[in-house]
């Protein structure tokens, strides 16, 4: 709680807003169940929530390269902020761990959003996720996945598991790979940003209300990939990622991302 202590004003404000900007949510979610395709029309109302909700983090967003249409997009898995920023990219269905269901604001979000949970320790649950994945899939719609399994300190990439490219397998879908990196303006990207290890989601969120600004940046990369293994797709990937993420930690050190959609890095605003 010592973001707390440090800024008390600034987290109190901005709790109040994020109860504000929930209440608006439900409200929107509200008015689009009575769109005629329920699908798009959530994956819309969570691109809304997420551009209303960034600046209440205190997040600026910069992308770099071409967002997908359709198909999977997979990216490395630094925190639950990670839902903001590319919610707020690009319209999307999320997979994520069963977990997330019973955290606060994030978790509620999800599930209204429609977002794919998985238990990744129960093959059979995998199973229906892949199906449901495939369903979404077929509905041309963008199905976000963080393959590592986990969130990590961002340091490195950490190995894909493959078990949920299957669909895209399957279903001769593109891929197109993401990197996501984050600057802190004010502290420790590893320890106040980046969810990892035995972290409590409540006081990490409050810390993080507490900052002056913190920028996100992702590159983009789209591919025709038409792989025959799930696998060899899994580590066609990693090695995709783990190049982009090379180039965003030396990007980083010469503090080119400072500013927002800095270079070639398009800023997205709410």
């Amino acid at each position: 709680m010592k973001g707390f202590i440090k800024h008390p004003v600034r987290v109190a404000g901005r709790l109040i807003w994020l109860c504000a900007e929930l209440i608006i949510a439900a409200v929107g979610f509200l008015c689009a169940a009575f769109y005629r395709s329920p699908n798009h029309a959530r994956t819309r109302w969570l691109q809304i929530c997420c551009r209303r909700l960034l600046p209440v983090v205190g997040i600026r967003c910069g992308v770099a390269g071409k967002l997908p249409a359709s198909g999977l997009l997979v990216s490395n898995h630094l925190s639950y902020v990670d839902i903001l920023v590319f919610g707020a990219i690009c319209p999307s269905v999320f997979v994520a761990k069963r977990e997330v269901k019973s955290w606060p604001v994030f978790g509620w979000l999800a599930i209204l959003a429609g977002t794919l949970f998985v238990d990744r320790n129960r093959c059979s649950a995998v199973i229906q996720t892949n199906h449901e994945i495939a369903e979404v899939l077929n509905a041309n719609q963008v199905v976000v996945i963080f393959p590592e399994g986990t969130s990590s300190d961002g340091s490195t990439v950490l190995p894909f598991k493959s078990s949920l490219l299957e669909p895209a397998v399957n279903l001769d879908q593109p891929v197109t790979t993401a990197c996501l990196h984050y600057v802190l303006l004010d502290g420790d990207v590893a320890e106040e940003v980046c969810y990892w290890k035995d972290m409590t989601f409540v006081p990490h969120l409050i810390n993080l209300l507490s900052k002056n600004g913190i920028v996100a940046s992702i590159l983009v990369e789209q591919g025709e990939r038409r792989p025959v293994d799930r696998k060899a797709l899994a580590m066609t990937l990693h090695s995709s990622v783990s190049a982009m993420h090379r180039l965003t930690i030396q990007e980083s050190s010469r503090a080119s991302y400072v500013g927002a959609g800095q270079s070639s890095f398009t800023p997205v605003h709410g």
